[in-house]
């Protein structure tokens, strides 16, 4: 990387003496001659100077762009990319400095122009250009939502990255969130390589957003930027929200505020322990279909192992936490016992034990949810769900958000 630390210092420098002598003769054999005057160009008293230096490279994009005058006071600066958009900036108060107004955009030529003027109105002027870095090494940020889709009311922006972040301040100046209804949207951070977005409230039906990205030229760790610059559009769907109750077995499901219907459920037994249903306020993350439940991969659950496909699966945590048809238990269990390993568990048809039946309760509350719907677990004898395990940050209050 070329060094950045000489500046372009320049004054107007001119002037050029001129001469002109005239000779003519006479009849009576006289001469005579005349001689012009000198003249100076006049000289600024003003020097600009242009940091960084004319023809540096891998300049970063924040801070050392600066414009500076001594003997005088700026008059113009103007900072444009190779495709002529200008860089907002501003000249100081009293005329000694400018500097712009955010970061400039990374693998990028820019062209300064600049002048100022002496207590007596002489103009001097200055030019520099230089390139700002390309970076070696990007944070790859990945969301979870996709351009143009619907989501539920409490839908959750989760933004993670892979590798961790030292400045959180600026990757949150460099997202913002552009809502039909004027919802404020605020992030909260889960360790250095998570930061999840959401409203105070859950969205209202119909509310259109779009996240703006521009990280791409924000340095978040010491030689490591954000990566991407982007526009991702969605809209909030429909309201349903479905409450849980583990002590009747019964889901209450809500479609825009309104009952909608009441669902018999078999949610996680209370022994062992391992098989609790958490409490708490989720959030369907996924729309798995037939997923492959496998008992290995939940540590600390205990009973018989188990290896197969679960129909119609929405999952609601990362650690494995369900709504979705149950096709091995009896009709009598639904709306009477608790019996799952930790999910809500749906009735569903035996007939087609991979697939489950889309007429059956389980597959009519599949095709009716959409991720981002809200399910909320009560009464059940197990723990409260941690906020950062799914989209479960509704379970944070504002304040604490």
């Amino acid at each position: 990387m070329k060094s950045v630390r000489r500046g372009v210092v320049a004054g107007l420098l001119g002037g050029a003496l001129a001469l002109s002598t005239a000779c003519s003769s006479g009849g009576g054999g006289g001469t005579g001659g005349t001689t012009g005057a000198a003249s100076k160009a006049a000289v600024s008293a003003a020097v600009v100077t242009i940091e960084p230096a004319n023809g540096a490279t891998g300049v970063k994009p924040v801070g050392p762009l600066k414009v500076s005058v001594t003997g005088g006071k700026l008059t113009t600066v103007k900072v444009t990319d190779k495709d002529g958009k200008e860089v907002p900036g501003a000249i100081t108060a009293d005329g000694a400095g400018w500097a712009p107004k955010g970061g400039l955009s990374v693998g990028t030529q820019y062209k300064v122009s600049a002048e100022a003027a002496d207590d007596k109105g002489v103009v001097a002027k200055a030019e520099s250009s230089f390139t700002t870095l390309t970076p070696d090494k990007d944070a790859n940020p990945r969301d979870n939502i996709s351009d143009g889709q619907t989501y539920g009311v409490g839908m959750i922006v989760s933004l993670r990255f892979d590798r961790a972040i030292k400045d959180k301040a600026a990757v949150e100046k460099g997202i913002t969130f552009e809502t039909s209804d004027g919802s404020v949207v605020k992030g909260h951070w889960f360790g250095s390589q998570r930061v999840d977005f959401r409203p105070e409230k859950y969205w209202t039906a119909g509310t259109k957003v779009t996240v703006h990205y521009r990280l791409k030229s924000v340095e978040v760790a010491p030689g490591v930027y954000g990566g991407v610059d982007s526009d991702e559009p969605f809209v909030i769907g429909r309201s349903q929200v479905s409450t849980v109750d583990a002590s009747t077995h019964q889901m209450a499901v809500e479609r825009d505020g309104k009952p909608y219907q009441t669902i018999p459920i078999s949610t996680g037994a209370s022994e062992p322990k391992s098989w609790n249903a958490y409490n708490g306020t989720m959030v369907i993350e996924a729309k798995e279909g037939s997923a492959l439940m496998d008992s290995s991969t939940v540590p600390g659950l205990e009973g018989s192992a188990y290896k197969h496909k679960v129909p119609h699966s929405m999952r609601l945590t990362d650690s494995g936490t369900y709504v979705h048809g149950n096709n091995w238990s009896d009709h009598s269990e639904f709306g009477h016992n608790n019996v799952s390993h930790g999910c809500v568990g749906l009735e569903d048809s035996k007939a087609d034990p991979d697939n489950g039946d889309d007429n059956s309760s389980a597959g009519k509350f599949y095709a009716a949810s959409i991720v981002g719907d809200v399910v909320t677990i009560k009464n059940s004898v197990g723990e409260q769900v941690s906020p950062d395990n799914g989209l479960s940050g509704w379970n944070l209050s504002w304040n604490n958000w």
